[in-house]
């Protein structure tokens, strides 16, 4: 529903008035299975809401377009993976524990989740994470299903709502600043302040701040630090800081809020230039294979040695 990014982007590439490179808006129809996509670089902005906006970009990756950010990657992402792989590369995350869901997905019964634990240690889970808290979806966005819960029974009384979303239980920070971080091509960090207890349309703080030395420092470098682990080139980075400790909120943004009405001008102005020149520079490297997602690597884990033996 954003109007403001999209129509500037595209007038700042075609601005730079470079051969061979023309910006437009994508127009999709019906796909044909194989037909090449005519596009050399799509930059997404909606498929993680359009099903069938996602399909349509993975077949154009088959064909050599670039796509910001990768379809594949984006698909299999989520949150609570996110938390484990910040954990893993040392950037403070709050303390996070997956839940399963309240009432069954579809098709599913109670010989399907013979595996679960039942009854759930529920006072286990409050002892891990302690109140206040926050219960969130372990794949979401837009501050959907997000509930503050200070006790047990604030924390059932939500969990009650949560349908069949799989849920996180995650500690709130006591912050006393907090961060949104704009990562363009795992190289460009602009950093913001926010304020998620204010109103919505008046969380960025436009006015300037006095922040402890090094603090900015730590987070950029985390920032980066998670995007380049992730692969995403087009992301944002949600810090709560508190005790000089910046804990890494929120990082799977790949299609972020850049509205000119939020983020405020200058902010507009550097991620319109940014992300222009991103895809400029990917236009170079359309029909190249896409490289293995630097992810990989952290993948393998602890060794499993006095692990319980798998049970049926």
């Amino acid at each position: 529903m954003e109007n403001t990014f999209p129509g500037a982007l595209v007038e700042r590439i075609n601005s730079m008035e470079l051969d061979g490179i023309r910006a437009e808006f994508v127009t999709v129809g019906g796909v044909e299975l194989g037909k090449p996509c005519p596009y050399a670089v799509i930059v997404d902005r909606i498929s993680h809401d359009m099903p069938f906006y996602r399909a349509y970009l993975k077949n154009a990756v088959l064909s050599g377009t670039q796509v910001i950010n990768n379809p594949f990657w984006w698909s299999a992402d989520d949150k609570f993976f996110n938390y484990a792989l910040a954990e893993k590369l040392g950037v403070a995350v709050p303390r996070t524990v997956l839940l399963p869901h309240k009432e069954f997905p579809p098709e599913i019964n109670a010989r399907s989740v013979r595996n679960l634990e039942f009854p759930l240690d529920w006072y286990g889970i409050f002892d891990s994470v302690k109140f206040p808290a926050f219960l969130k979806p372990h794949d979401g966005g837009g501050w959907r299903d997000v509930f503050p819960v200070s006790n047990e029974a604030e924390f059932f009384a939500a969990y009650d709502k949560t349908r069949d979303l799989c849920m996180m239980l995650q500690a709130a920070v006591d912050f006393k600043e907090y961060f949104r971080c704009f990562v363009v091509g795992q190289e460009e960090v602009r950093i913001m302040a926010y304020d998620p207890r204010r109103p919505h349309e008046s969380r960025y703080v436009l006015e300037p701040q006095v922040y402890p030395k090094g603090l900015l420092a730590r987070v950029e470098k985390d920032a980066l630090t998670l995007c380049r682990a992730l692969g995403y080139d087009l992301n944002t980075v949600e810090f709560a800081v508190k005790d000089g400790v910046p804990y890494a909120i929120d990082f799977m943004n790949p299609a972020p809020d850049a509205d000119r009405y939020s983020v405020g001008e200058e902010s507009f102005a550097w991620i319109v230039d940014k992300v222009a020149k991103l895809a400029v520079k990917k236009v170079k490297l359309a029909g190249e294979p896409l490289k293995e997602f630097r992810w990989a690597g952290f993948l393998g884990g602890a060794k499993t040695a006095g692990k319980k033996a798998v049970k049926k």
